[in-house]
């Protein structure tokens, strides 16, 4: 294990305690943060993958094409990918979307059933 698999371990067990939280968590709230953590684990994982560090070990530069076509394959060596960002800008959008949907989907519950424990809310009937 090299030291630039660090980051993507650390996404991946983001993801996990993302999934923990929502599968064994009974309480609506943990569910809800469980499925915030792991929104934020594939927007993470995303980056990573778009992030591409220069062959002569230099900082990666903004993929804006400035020399002309000559230096088409130099950008290409050195950028970032920018596929990436944008699905990340896209995600973010639509997870806080799902976020403000489930939140008043739990408030709806809270008031309907005066608990987030899904086992009492299971228990009771009307």
């Amino acid at each position: 294990m090299t030291l630039a698999m660090l980051p993507f371990i650390l996404a991946f067990l983001l993801l996990v305690v993302g999934l923990y939280a929502i599968v064994a968590k009974r309480n609506v709230i943990k569910v809800i943060v469980g499925i915030l953590v792991l929104d934020y684990a594939a927007n993470l994982l995303l980056v990573l993958v778009g992030y591409r560090t220069p062959p002569e070990g230099g900082a990666p530069v903004a993929p804006i094409l400035t020399g002309g076509v000559k230096g088409v394959d130099a950008l290409a060596a050195a950028a970032v990918d920018p596929i990436p960002q944008a699905l990340v800008l896209t995600s973010i959008v639509i997870g806080l979307s799902v976020t403000a949907l489930v939140v008043a989907l739990a408030i709806r519950l809270y008031e309907k059933y005066g608990t987030f424990d899904t086992n009492l809310m299971r228990n009771l009937k009307g």
